[in-house]
Parts: structure tokens; C-alpha cells; sequence
């Protein structure tokens, strides 16, 4: 058992170096596959909720180890509407056949993880087994930014709006059954409990750092509560577009045993499906986040 000293001087052997100017940093001198002490792991914690998505290189493990380092972060959630692992129910493969071509790919279009549940996901875990020998990277953006670059009048009348969220991809007014979509994913489609409509703030507070961040995106945001989706077009439309501008994201390549860490209260993201032709196979891990908290009264916006 490592005492308080060899505890200390693991935490320090960490290397958090940022990836970009606004958000993400890769993790280097950590192996993930071994039990992380709480001084270490409070490390990467702190430098998950400052850099919102963190990069781990070089590691190897198995699903138990990738659901061990999971469970630090909180209760893992059994994603909706997608079939998991038969062995690991709290894992789901994001894979893309190499014959799977002129497809929409899974995550294929800016969004944060599950936004229509009434406690979205807090961090989301994607762990690398085989990747394409160049492609299908994936990109993040930065919600904290996306918010504070807005104008401080448009920052005053989102503060006490809540918009309205669903599953569309999954329900009754989702996508065709036909769509060419991967095979290889299994997602249900048409089914009605999708199509349940949750409102949260427009503008989160975040439950652990208390900044505000921008809570829409362009998959399972539909409207503001109490307008029409034709009403809230517009400004639904410039606040999708405004939260993932290039100035706001980083980007990620992924390799064989790379494990990327994020948080979804405060990103979106995206993966780019330009790998036809290359077979693609990642382990997805959830983490069960709290109900979306509306900015304070007297909280800084």
C-alpha cells in the first residue's frame, strides 16, 4: 500500500498539457488500467472540470478497467435506445464497418450526450480499440465560451429561458427506418417514449464549477418552452451555430488506446465520418449527471 508521500509524488508526476486555446488537455504519466489513489485521481478530476475534455494516450484496457475508471466519476447510466454490450450492459460499441459506406455515422452531428433525459449525462468516456489509419476524428466545443462571447443583452434574455428537448432520433418523428445509417450500431427507432418532451435552461449552471454554459444543440433541442418550433428557429438556429465555431473547439485523433474523458454540461461535440473504407471500434461509458440547475439568483452570468 503506497503511503502519503509515494501517493503524493504519483500526483505530481502528471502531465496536463492543454490541447488548444479554448478547451481539452492530454493526461501524460498515467496508466488508467491500474487503481487511481484519491490524491491522483483528484488531479485528473480537477483538470477534467478546468480543460473539459481530457486526452490519456497508451493505455490498455479491458471493459472492466474502462468501467472501473468510469465509476469514479459517478453512477454509470444504461443508455436509451442503443443495445450495449451483452456482457456489459453499461457499455455500448460505437462502430463503423469498413463495407458500411455513404452512411451518417453515430454522433455524426454536434450535440451534448442524451440532452432529452431529465438528468443528462454528466461526463461521457470513449476508449479507442481500432481506429482508421487516418480519419474519424472528433472535435468538441467549448459551451462555457460559446455563452460568455454572447452579447450581454442576448445573455439576459436566455438566463431564465428553458428549451425543450427529445429524442427525436428515436421516436415516432425521427428519421425513416430507412435511412442509411451504420448497421453496426443498434438503435431503436420509432419508439414512442422518445418522443417525451423534457425543458431545461437554456443557460446551465454548472453543479460543480457554478459557470454558466449554453444548453441547446442541434439534435434534441427543438423549440423554447411555451413558442412553436417555427418561433424558435431563428434564435435557436444562431445559437447552434454560434456555439461551435471553429475559435471554440479542439479536435482529437484518435489511435489505438486512446481514451478521451468529457463533460457534457459544459461541451458538444461532434465526429467526423470521413473513414469509408476503414473499420472504426469504440467503447462508450456514461456517467449519470444531475437535472440541468437554472442560473441563480445574483449567480454571475
Amino acid at each position: 500500500m503506497q503511503d502519503s508521500g509515494a501517493r503524493a509524488n504519483a500526483a505530481k508526476r502528471i502531465e496536463i498539457a492543454p490541447l488548444t486555446g479554448a478547451l481539452g488537455a492530454e493526461v501524460r504519466g498515467l496508466d488508467l488500467g491500474r487503481p487511481l489513489d484519491e490524491e491522483t485521481f483528484a488531479t485528473v478530476h480537477a483538470a477534467y472540470l478546468e480543460h473539459q475534455v481530457l486526452v490519456f494516450h497508451d493505455q490498455s484496457l479491458s471493459p472492466a478497467q474502462q468501467l472501473a475508471f468510469s465509476r469514479r466519476f459517478g453512477t454509470l447510466l444504461r443508455v436509451p435506445y442503443v443495445a450495449p454490450l451483452p456482457e456489459h450492459p453499461e457499455i455500448i460499441a460505437v462502430l463503423k464497418e469498413a463495407e458500411e459506406r455513404n452512411i451518417s455515422t453515430f454522433g455524426g452531428t454536434w450535440h451534448s450526450d442524451f440532452s432529452f433525459l431529465e438528468q443528462p449525462p454528466s461526463a461521457t468516456l470513449l476508449y479507442a480499440l481500432e481506429v482508421p489509419a487516418r480519419g474519424g476524428d472528433t472535435i468538441w466545443a467549448d459551451m462555457y465560451r460559446a455563452h460568455d462571447t454572447l452579447s450581454e443583452g442576448l445573455r439576459a434574455l436566455l438566463r431564465d429561458l428553458r428549451a425543450i428537448h427529445s429524442g427525436v432520433p428515436y421516436g415516432t418523428h425521427g428519421p425513416p427506418p430507412d435511412l442509411a445509417v451504420s448497421r453496426s450500431v443498434k438503435m431503436t427507432r420509432g419508439d414512442p417514449s422518445a418522443d417525451v418532451e423534457v425543458a431545461h435552461p437554456v443557460v446551465r449552471r454548472h453543479a460543480e464549477t457554478s459557470r454558466a454554459a449554453l444548453f441547446v444543440n442541434s439534435v434534441y433541442t427543438t423549440r423554447f418552452a411555451d413558442m412553436t418550433a417555427e418561433e424558435s428557429e431563428p434564435l435557436l438556429g444562431y445559437l447552434e451555430a454560434h456555439a461551435t465555431r471553429p475559435e471554440f473547439a479542439c479536435r482529437v485523433s484518435w489511435a489505438a488506446g486512446t481514451l478521451v474523458l468529457w463533460d457534457n454540461r459544459c461541451t458538444q461535440h461532434l465526429a467526423v465520418n470521413d473513414y469509408d473504407g476503414a473499420r472504426r471500434l469504440l467503447h462508450r461509458t456514461t456517467v449519470v449527471g444531475e437535472r440541468p440547475l437554472m442560473l441563480d439568483d445574483g449567480e454571475s452570468a
